[in-house]
């Protein structure tokens, strides 16, 4: 699978990947300031934004995508960054492919079994009437009852195309909604001996103490970082702070 590409800038190449329901215009102002200093390609995964449909989302399945993509643009090995669903993609693609992988950052997201606590919005998401002249307004409303966080309403609208009438989600749902045990999961093995970088979000509880022996169990050369203040979306919340981190470790050499 060829995934849909947003690309920017010139010099090493940098890999962003976003995370569930999301997608590669989510990087928007970040993707601009490294382009500075590297090529810059933001994905939309598959079931996301302007890439194709497809059933299964193991990981390591979705990672074949990125290599087959990153081969297809002529590009041999790059610097991944990923964030949530990203970031156990970005993992997985270093585990299954190290030799692509010049250097990985994974943002807020660990390589464990999560519980399904994100079901339900697939299911609102799913339930939601596509109605001619529905507005931004009341799909909100509508999915307000199963998504009561104000700001994750906002971020799931965003995948509606409100340019159709009636809209659309730029989301395969329904493979979503069958791959959720996989998403959850993380069975991806081996080991990457390369520069690997663990970003935390200080208020968020995705990555936790007790995760440290997994990431080096897998990534002997992780180094761990925690930007304080930051929840889960820590590169959008914090995105000083976060590139304050990311630039640094991408420049380094070796």
């Amino acid at each position: 699978m060829i995934l849909n590409t947003v690309e920017m800038g010139d010099g090493p190449p940098l890999v962003l990947l976003h995370g569930l329901f999301g997608a590669a215009r989510n990087w928007g102002a970040l993707q601009k300031r490294l382009a500075t200093r590297h090529r810059v390609l933001a994905m939309d995964l598959r079931n996301h934004g302007d890439s194709p449909r497809a059933e299964g989302m193991s990981h390591t399945a979705t990672a074949r995508d990125l290599a087959e993509t990153l081969r297809h643009r002529g590009i041999p090995r790059a610097a991944v960054l990923g964030h949530s669903l990203g970031g156990k993609v970005a993992m997985a693609l270093a585990l299954g492919h190290g030799e692509m992988v010049s250097r990985l950052v994974v943002a807020d997201i660990a390589p464990v079994r999560y519980p399904p606590a994100l079901r339900g919005y697939v299911a609102a998401m799913r339930a939601l009437p596509l109605t001619e002249g529905l507005t931004r307004r009341e799909a909100d409303a509508a999915l307000e009852a199963a998504v009561p966080e104000a700001g994750i309403r906002a971020f799931l609208v965003q995948s509606l195309d409100f340019a159709q009438d009636p809209p659309r989600w730029k989301l395969g749902l329904p493979e979503i909604h069958a791959a959720m045990p996989e998403i959850e999961d993380f069975s991806a093995t081996g080991r990457y001996e390369g520069p690997t970088l663990v970003i935390a979000g200080g208020r968020s509880d995705y990555i936790r103490a007790e995760h440290h022996a997994g990431f080096r169990a897998l990534f002997p050369a992780a180094r761990f970082a925690t930007i304080e203040g930051a929840g889960h979306w820590v590169h959008a919340e914090k995105p000083n702070d976060f590139l304050a981190l990311v630039e640094p470790f991408l420049g380094e050499r070796g």
